[in-house]
C-alpha cells in the first residue's frame, strides 16, 4: 500500500448548456496508493460520478487529467472496472455466462478449462456459485449486486470503481455486502474508489474519505484518515469512540461547512437543510 498509483492532477470539467459552459468540477487533486479504499461523499450534484467517471475513462477532463500506474487514462480499459449502482446484468445470459463474457474480453488465449476456473473462483468470491446457471430475473437484488461484482473483479483490474453499489439495496442486504466487500479488499488488496451518500458505510469501509464541496466548480473540500484497525466488525465499532469521532467529522462536513459557504440568497432554506439532506448522507 505505497508508492504513487493513481493521481488526479487540477482536474475540471466543463458541460455545454444552452447558457454556455457549466463548470462541474475544478482543480481536483487527490493522489491514491495502492491498495486504498477511497470513499467519494458529498452531497447530491456535487460531481462525485463524474469524478469516477473520469478514472474511468468514460469522461475526458477539460483541464489537468488522471494518471494510472505512469500512464495517463484517456479512455476505458480493463484495469479499472466499474460496478454500477444498477447492476446492468445482460439478462438472456445465466449468471456464470455473464461473468464469462467478462473474462473473454480480458483474459484472451486462456482455455475453457482456465475460463470455467476463473469464472467460479469469482463467483466463489462473492459466495455465488450456487446460482451460477440462474438467470438474473431468478435471483434477488443483492446477489444481482454481488454477480455485477464479480464481473468487474474477474476482469482483474488494478481499481476497482464503485458508484453508489449498495444504494438500492435493503439495510440487511447491504450490510452483507459491506462485510463482503472488506473481505474481498483484504484478499486481494485492489486500489477501491467507491461514491457513497452514507455516513456509516464510508467510515466502516474506507482508509480515506474524500469529502467534496458542493457545486457547480466541486472541488476536493477536505479529506479524512480513518486509522481504524482491520479487520472491521460493525457491531464492536457501533458504541466505539473513535468510529463516532469519524462520523461526526463527516457530518460537520457536509451540514455545517457545507453550509456557510452556500451562495448567498439560500439564507431562507437553511432551516430545512438537515431534513432535505438526509437521505444523502445518512
Amino acid at each position: 500500500m505505497t508508492g504513487k498509483h493513481l493521481e488526479l492532477t487540477q482536474v475540471g470539467i466543463d458541460f455545454p448548456t444552452p447558457k454556455g459552459p457549466f463548470t462541474a468540477l475544478k482543480d481536483v487533486n487527490l493522489k491514491i496508493n495502492k491498495g486504498e479504499f477511497i470513499s467519494l461523499i458529498g452531497h447530491s450534484g456535487c460531481g462525485k460520478s463524474t469524478v469516477l467517471n473520469i478514472v474511468a475513462g468514460l469522461h475526458q477532463a477539460t483541464s489537468g487529467g488522471v494518471i494510472l500506474d505512469n500512464a495517463e487514462v484517456k479512455e476505458p480499459g480493463p484495469e479499472r472496472a466499474v460496478v454500477f449502482q444498477n447492476h446492468s446484468l445482460l439478462p438472456w445470459l445465466t449468471v456464470y455466462k455473464n461473468v464469462e463474457l467478462a473474462v473473454k474480453q480480458t483474459l484472451r488465449g486462456k482455455t475453457k478449462a482456465q475460463i470455467r476456473q476463473w469464472v467460479m473462483h469469482n463467483l466463489e468470491l462473492v459466495h455465488m456459485t450456487h446460482a451460477a446457471d440462474k438467470l438474473p430475473s431468478e435471483i434477488s437484488g443483492g446477489m444481482k449486486q454481488r454477480v455485477g461484482i464479480a464481473r468487474a473483479l474477474a476482469m482483474e483490474p488494478k481499481v476497482l470503481l464503485m458508484d453508489e453499489p449498495f444504494g438500492a439495496l435493503d439495510a440487511l442486504t447491504r450490510a452483507h455486502l459491506q462485510d463482503s466487500l472488506m473481505e474481498i479488499h483484504a484478499d486481494l488488496g485492489n486500489t477501491v474508489i467507491m461514491i457513497t451518500h452514507d455516513v456509516d458505510e464510508a467510515v466502516l469501509l474506507s482508509d480515506r474519505i474524500v469529502m467534496m464541496t458542493n457545486g457547480p466548480a466541486a472541488t476536493v473540500g477536505d479529506i479524512l484518515d480513518v486509522k481504524l484497525p482491520r479487520p472491521r466488525d460493525r457491531l464492536a465499532l457501533a458504541d466505539n469512540p473513535e468510529y463516532n469521532h469519524y462520523r461526526h467529522e463527516v457530518l460537520t462536513f457536509l451540514y455545517e461547512k457545507q453550509k456557510k459557504i452556500e451562495p448567498v440568497g439560500k439564507r431562507s432554506s437553511t432551516k430545512k437543510t438537515p431534513s432535505s439532506n438526509k437521505s444523502d448522507a445518512a
